[in-house]
């Protein structure tokens, strides 16, 4: 591998620059096996200069992460519509897709979060309440949701479904389509409300 050739960035684009390569390295393997030397020599810059932006190699690490979970928040977005239905699945195959997209990097990111790392379950469990706070708040769900506890333990049971099925396909998708496993995590939701009725 050659090295890169250093270029003089402004801090912000500096900063930007070493996210965006930890995010593309952490789509394709674990984000403990991205190494900070590789990342350095794709960047151009020193472990210092990393580190000043980062303060560590675990603050990198963080950074990607919640960078990711953001990326995955406003990629799941619902879109516009009045059927609830419609949104979800639009916001599920989105799920999905970004789950196929970043597969390694993503069940790294449930791993660590399971793991005791303190700092990836606060990113990890934020995401989670973001996106079901989102579900509970998209104009039109009331059709299909009653925001109460009882829901709310129900859709967040919903949710780690969701997740290990999309994982678990990833591994092994035995036949199942991309649009199948979609349908199935989007008609789960309206079929486990239904059992509070």
């Amino acid at each position: 591998m050659t090295a890169t050739t250093r270029t003089r960035l402004a801090p912000d684009q500096r900063r930007e620059q070493l996210l965006g390569l930890g995010l593309r390295l952490f789509a394709g393997s674990s984000i403990e096996d991205i190494s900070i030397d590789r990342l350095c020599e794709e960047g151009g810059v020193s472990r210092g200069l990393l580190y000043h932006y980062f303060g560590s190699k675990q603050g990198f690490h963080e950074a990607v992460i919640q960078r990711a979970a953001d990326d995955l928040i406003a990629q799941t977005a619902p879109p516009e519509g009045d059927d609830p239905i419609a949104k979800l699945s639009a916001s599920l195959t989105a799920y999905v897709d970004y789950v196929i997209a970043n597969h390694q990097g993503y069940r790294s990111l449930v791993l660590a979060a399971a793991g005791g790392n303190e700092g990836v379950r606060a990113i990890y469990e934020q995401a989670r309440a973001v996106m079901i706070d989102r579900t509970f708040e998209t104009p039109g769900v009331e059709a299909l949701l009653v925001d109460t506890p009882a829901t709310r333990l129900v859709v967040r049971g919903w949710v780690a479904f969701v997740e290990d099925t999309v994982l678990t396909w990833c591994d092994t998708p035995d036949g199942v389509t991309r649009d199948e496993l979609a349908r199935i995590v989007t008609d789960a939701l309206p079929a486990l409300v239904a059992t509070l009725r």
